[in-house]
């Protein structure tokens, strides 16, 4: 192989891809980047066998050719190199990197030791726009489980069906549920693995196009621009996370998102080791009271306007934050279920997402 390719294009695609590339010591080839040519551009590829990733990028291509080389070191020298242009060379298993003003060999690996990628060639499933499919993964990343124990829970279900798409994850203290506009040609319900939630985030933070979705054989991939994400699914059945979702309420307030968020953030300050503050809701307002042994103790108000009974419950304060965060615009409601039943948030207007919190127990 031999190409001439700009360094900053060549920054890039490393940095995409390397965040991928496993730290699994007893399969050293985990630890590579594929340098592949192909059809006339420069594919980088990585995997840690549950997650893989393809980028491809513009390159002027002298010999075809392809290498497994170490990911850190090359990342580490292609992110210092300044000159524009970069010469990358194979020969024997080493790749030659020469620029004007710099020249290293580094010892890489057989490509044919590099484990496949899948590649998924059935019809998209359905596309959206990647910005909003981050999004809605943004809305639900706290709520997923961080414990292996239930992998079905350390993740995030996503179902596709007649022109809706959900997104639901739970770790049994709260639930987050996203619906998005989506036009599909198929129904799919599947799991993605907590890693693979987050590579998607990031990868959809700068990128403007559509995203595709496509599905087969408990793989899925992502692919948008010259990127490609393919995964595996989580094994499992995602409970029945709706019978969790209350359909009525016996009280309700509305409350300005900025004021209750500053509130809480007061009341934080003068938790137990359990994170634990009491909302009482009644007349015109909302009373937030926290007690610490070793700090003291607070109380502060904030405006609402309530329907139907007063309630009162206790709540931890880090899982309203963490909601409260994801809801757009002024104000947010706050619905009571019953005791022991799950404190409903929403946006006032915004149907789109619904976040429940247990209340802890007295």
């Amino acid at each position: 192989m031999k190409l001439v390719v700009n360094q900053k294009n060549l920054k890039k695609a490393v940095g995409l891809v390397e965040k991928v590339v496993s730290k699994n010591t007893s399969l050293p080839i985990l630890g590579n980047i594929l340098l592949k040519t192909e059809n006339g551009r420069l594919r980088l590829s990585a995997t840690n066998l549950e997650l893989g990733i393809n980028t491809l990028i513009g390159v002027k291509i002298e010999e075809v050719g392809e290498i497994a080389i170490p990911a850190r070191i090359f990342s580490d020298f292609i992110n210092t190199v300044q000159d524009e242009k970069v010469t990358v060379v194979t020969k024997n298993n080493t790749l030659t990197i020469s620029a004007e003003h710099y020249k290293t060999s580094i010892l890489g690996f057989d490509s044919k030791d590099f484990p496949i990628i899948p590649k998924i060639k059935s019809e998209p499933v359905v596309s959206m726009p990647a910005s909003m499919l981050k999004n809605a993964l943004v809305k639900v990343l706290d709520s997923m489980a961080v414990s292996e124990t239930r992998p079905e829970l350390a993740g995030v279900f996503m179902q596709i069906k007649d022109k809706q798409g959900i997104l639901v994850s739970t770790d049994i203290f709260r639930l987050s549920e996203v619906t998005i506009p989506v036009a599909a040609s198929e129904s799919v319900s599947i799991i993605l693995p907590r890693n693979t939630v987050m590579e998607l985030v990031r990868v959809c933070t700068d990128i403007s196009g559509d995203v595709q979705i496509k599905y087969a054989d408990n793989q899925v991939a992502f692919i948008v621009e010259d990127i490609e994400l393919v995964s595996r699914v989580v094994d499992g059945t995602y409970p029945p996370y709706k019978n969790v979702i209350p359909d009525k309420f016996i009280s309700r307030a509305l409350i300005k998102r900025s004021e209750l968020e500053n509130n809480i953030r007061l009341a934080g300050l003068f938790t137990s080791s359990i994170s634990d503050i009491k909302i009482t809701c009644a007349e015109d307002k909302l009373t937030i009271t926290a007690r610490n042994s070793d700090k003291g103790e607070i109380e502060t108000d904030v405006p609402a306007v309530i329907k139907n009974e007063p309630f009162e419950l206790s709540l931890n304060y880090r899982y309203i934050l963490d909601g409260l965060k994801n809801m757009p615009g002024n104000d947010v409601i706050l619905e009571f279920t019953g005791a022991g039943s799950p404190l409903v948030m929403r946006p006032s207007d915004d149907k789109s997402f619904v976040y429940l919190i247990m209340p802890l127990r007295s």
